[in-house]
This record gives structure tokens, sequence and C-alpha cells, in this order.
């Protein structure tokens, strides 16, 4: 019975019966601004011209194109997110390697005083 319990709430919310919107990063996100982009142009195009059908189908471009929008957006940034922190491990780990040796970056040799007259 437990078993049944753990089942149903880990099957998550599949959109197309293909997408899982819990597990596909930014898909949240993107659907639920692509649900506002839909509203607002079907809504506008409707109180522009009072034309049910066409405005039905404005709002559904809108929902398409703010979606994927929103979608392809939201990846860039994740992928640049991660392209900065591999780069920020890489670093600190060079760090660790090279602390204390000659090849150390932060271990700049002291350059002599110049000599004062006196």
């Amino acid at each position: 019975m437990a078993e049944e319990e753990g089942a149903t709430q880990n099957k998550g919310f599949k959109l197309f019966g293909i997408l899982d919107v819990q597990k596909t990063p930014c898909a949240r996100d993107a659907i639920l601004h692509g649900a506002g982009g839909s509203l607002a142009a079907g809504l506008l195009h409707f109180l522009a011209t009072s034309r049910v059908k066409r405005s039905f189908d404005v709002g559904f471009a809108g929902f398409m194109l703010t979606t994927l929008g929103s979608w392809f957006y939201c990846r860039m940034n994740n992928a640049k997110l991660r392209a900065q922190q591999r780069l920020i491990q890489e670093g600190m780990k060079n760090k660790l390697v090279y602390e204390g040796t000659v090849l150390d970056p932060t271990n700049k040799p002291k350059a002599e005083a110049p000599s004062s007259p006196s």
C-alpha cells in the first residue's frame, strides 16, 4: 500500500505525455509564462476585434511563442551559469594544487627594494 502511494506521488505532471514538467529544467516556468502570454494576446486581440475564433488562434500562437521564448532564454542562462561554475571549480582545484609552489600565480617574487642614497 505504501509503495502505491510513493508511485503516484513520483509520477509528476506530463505535458503531451512526454515532457515531465517537474523534472525538466525551466519547463514549469516556461509553461506558466506561456499561459500568461496566451491570455494577454488573446484578450487584447478580442478587445480590439471582437472576433472569438481569431482571438483563440492569436492566444494559442501567443502561448507557443511565449513558452518557447521563455524556455530557450532560461536554458541559455542555465548553460552560461554551468560554464561559469565549471570555470570556478577548475580555478579552485588549480589553486589547491599549485598553492605554495613556484607556479602559484599569487606568489609573486618580491622585487628588490631600490637602494636609497644615504
